[in-house]
């Protein structure tokens, strides 16, 4: 039998806090008449105490458990009620590349800054979104040619695109997981009493809204996002979930090439400074046929991949076949198949745990294939 140590009087406080009093008598080492291995309860019924006296010092010797177990079955045991489909560990969200945005948050509308490449490219991303978008639109206000559609802009910075897509008439929600970003962006649209209305922004990741929304959106856009994410595939179920069944998604990033890695990293960061060090990650390109391999399993077909080229001596985006750097994608989801399932479910209640993994659909865009 465990034979015990002396506690002190601030040990013999801490128990009366516990609501264990330390009267003049304490108990003598028990006699267990039996033994159950359902709770402490039934153990601490179980055991026959009988009155010592204490110390002047206020101290005391146990030699049994009967107090500690019954401290014990007084603690409740606590679970972590589950609420979201996705759990942190497939999170899209890389912390380092938070860090990176967040030091440069205050130069978002800086149109000389380092983020003058984003702001030239809405001449080619903006009527790339608005003319595909449009296609699927039979009745459209020539003023206001996206109104009435509502559109996810993930990764919205400070809001370089989220405000000419709410200029064209769209209901735009603008997220982005670096508060200080949001911050910008909100206090840039405010200027503009139209677009205040038109747009709304949240600091949240996009699973965080997949567990809020379900399909309400016309069109998902990432725009220089994709590369910068740490589970491609789960930001792709993810925007198929959000989106309504033909909705459209639309991808701009960098392609997985020496060239781009020459040119994106090595000329544009290291040497002519065009982007700051450390925020492109090689590894984490990707190439056109590598990004159709995750869509069209996840029901996303792919329309339209076209290569974008930037002259950094003029500063100016154009159009090209050749899609080795930079290229804009264009996917329509589905209004047959089922969407994937995620890696993990959430808890229903709190006896109840699902799994499911992803589903992969078999369909695979056959004119891209030629």
């Amino acid at each position: 039998m465990w034979r015990g140590r002396r506690l002190s009087s601030r040990g013999v406080r801490f128990l009366e806090t516990l609501g264990f009093a330390c009267p003049s008598a304490v108990a003598k080492p028990p006699h267990v008449t039996s033994w159950s291995a359902n709770s402490g309860n039934q153990l601490t019924r179980n055991l026959q105490t009988k009155p010592r006296e204490c110390s002047e010092h206020g101290t005391m010797w146990f030699r049994s458990y009967s107090m500690i177990l019954s401290c014990l079955t007084r603690i409740k045991p606590y679970r972590s009620p589950w609420k979201s489909l996705y759990s942190t560990s497939q999170t899209t969200v890389d912390s380092k590349e938070v860090k990176t945005f967040l030091a440069l948050a205050h130069k978002w509308w800086d149109e000389q800054g380092v983020f003058a490449p984003l702001h030239s490219m809405n001449d080619l991303r903006v009527p790339f979104i608005r003319d595909n978008l449009l296609k699927t639109s039979v009745n459209h206000h020539p003023g206001k040619p996206l109104s009435g559609m509502k559109i996810l802009d993930v990764g919205c910075g400070g809001g370089l695109l989220t405000e000419p897509l709410g200029r064209l008439g769209a209901s735009v929600t603008g997220i982005d997981p670096v508060a200080e970003n949001i911050k910008i962006a909100q206090h840039h649209k405010s200027f503009d009493p139209v677009l205040d209305k038109r747009i709304e922004y949240q600091v949240c990741s996009l699973e965080e809204t997949v567990n809020e929304t379900g399909e309400v959106f016309d069109a998902v856009v990432a725009s220089e996002v994709v590369e910068h994410v740490i589970d491609l595939e789960t930001f792709i179920q993810c925007c198929y979930r959000v989106l309504k069944p033909g909705g459209s998604l639309f991808i701009t990033t960098i392609n997985k090439t020496q060239l781009s890695y020459a040119l994106g990293i090595v000329l544009s960061e290291q040497i002519v400074g065009i982007v700051p060090k450390g925020t492109h990650t090689w590894e984490k390109f990707v190439s056109p046929e590598k990004l159709e391999s995750i869509l069209e399993p996840n029901g996303l077909s792919v329309q339209t991949v076209a290569g974008m080229l930037y002259n950094p001596f003029s500063g100016y985006w154009r159009w090209s076949e050749n899609t080795s750097l930079n290229y804009a994608a264009h996917a329509v989801k589905s209004s047959t198949q089922h969407p994937p399932e995620p890696a993990e479910s959430s808890l229903q209640g709190d006896s109840e745990a699902l799994q499911a993994k992803p589903s992969k659909s078999p369909h695979v865009h056959e004119e891209l294939k030629k």
